[in-house]
């Protein structure tokens, strides 16, 4: 059977290259980067390189990247840290934010009586600025965290604009940037963001390995304790051979990115013709020229055919997304669509659609076809 995966925005395939990478470090290098005898020295020179590698590419200072298990780690660690250590008051944020965010900021809200604002949602799922500026025109300690690119509309967040309001009210500001770094290039001298974050799995790379970008004197104190490693802010012995993997993956994600994301353009313009030719009626549930590997689709489907389209899709053996997922056997509608669709469209089939470089025109076209049936 035909294996057609079209669910990027989840977790990519590792690259060759990372896996070689990967081996040979695993291989070679199997020191503990703390240990000051030569299998030590070794695993902590791949550490300090791999560091030095990010940084290179995100344009800051290797001090300022500390390698965390993904980005669920990294969103808690910083938010959590700004409540208890920076005494931040308030929060805001918005409610199409990552469940990683959403829920730590509940927690914190519940916890700690921090007071929690939200940015207002357009219909095509962009947010409101001038409803940011609005709300931080007191002067209450504050964060903003607003994700970079939505996971799951591809909706893009100008990062150089909310900066640049955020220190006009003297706010820190935190982008989960776990669906662009890799994908787009962030220069961190250039752009006012004080905290974003990465997991290697969303650019070809491992699971279980990210990093946190952590501005100098930002004043953030660990999550959790035990040895003094990450400069003191992530305990616990680093996990060279993911770390290693991570910064291969991000190396070459970053040599290509001009041609692969050229490529993957291609394949979305050809998916929207492809719609619009065989379905009529259908909706891109946010804005055309979003982020280039993700598109999330309406579809003109009866309701009999949604709780049964990602069942009927992966028997054709393609991997897709719900926007509408279905859990313990009813239809919950997705938090994000939520903010955006109207009530009759969130009864309707929505997808989620994420591209590679892996990716073809011949699995769009198989794509197509298998809805076409399903739609019979």
């Amino acid at each position: 059977m035909k294996k057609v995966y079209l669910d990027n925005a989840s977790t990519t395939a590792m690259r060759p290259e990372v896996i070689q990478e990967m081996t040979k470090v695993m291989t070679e290098d199997f020191g503990n980067p703390s240990s000051t005898h030569s299998f030590g020295r070794n695993a902590k020179t791949v550490l300090e390189l791999s560091r030095k590698s990010i940084a290179k590419h995100l344009n800051c200072s290797a001090q300022e990247i500390i390698f965390t298990s993904g980005g669920t780690e990294a969103d808690n660690w910083i938010l959590r840290s700004a409540v208890e250590d920076l005494k931040i008051e308030r929060i805001i944020t918005s409610k199409i934010e990552h469940h990683a965010v959403l829920h730590a900021v509940m927690a914190l809200e519940e916890e700690y009586g921090v007071q929690v604002e939200y940015v207002k949602i357009n219909t095509d799922g962009s947010l409101d600025l001038t409803h940011l500026s609005n709300l931080l025109s007191d002067e209450r300690k504050t964060i903003v965290s607003l994700m970079h690119v939505n996971n799951e509309t591809g909706t893009i967040l100008d990062l150089d604009r909310v900066g640049v309001i955020c220190k006009q009210y003297n706010a820190l500001f935190h982008s989960d940037t776990v669906q662009s770094i890799g994908k787009t290039e962030i220069d961190l001298q250039k752009t006012p963001v004080d905290f974003i974050l990465a997991s290697a799995h969303k650019f070809h790379g491992p699971k279980g390995v990210g990093f946190a970008f952590v501005r100098k004197n930002s004043g953030l104190q660990p999550l959790f304790f035990g040895g003094e490693q990450e400069k003191g802010l992530r305990a616990g012995t680093e996990a060279v051979h993911q770390i290693a993997g991570m910064a291969k993956a991000l190396s070459v994600s970053y040599e290509n990115l001009t041609e692969e994301r050229e490529y993957i353009s291609e394949l979305k313009k050809y998916i929207i013709e492809q719609l619009e030719t065989h379905f009529s009626g259908f909706k891109i549930n946010g804005r055309k020229d979003d982020f280039y590997n993700i598109i999330n689709i309406t579809l003109p489907f009866s309701s009999d055919k949604t709780s049964m389209l990602l069942f009927s899709l992966d028997m054709k053996g393609i991997a897709v997304s719900r926007g509408s997922a279905c859990q313990s056997g009813s239809i919950k509608p997705s938090h994000v669509l939520k903010e955006m669709l109207s009530e009759d469209d969130l009864q309707l089939p929505n997808l989620r659609i994420s591209f590679s470089h892996y990716n073809t025109k011949e699995d769009i076209d198989w794509l197509i076809e298998s809805l076409k049936e399903i739609d019979n």
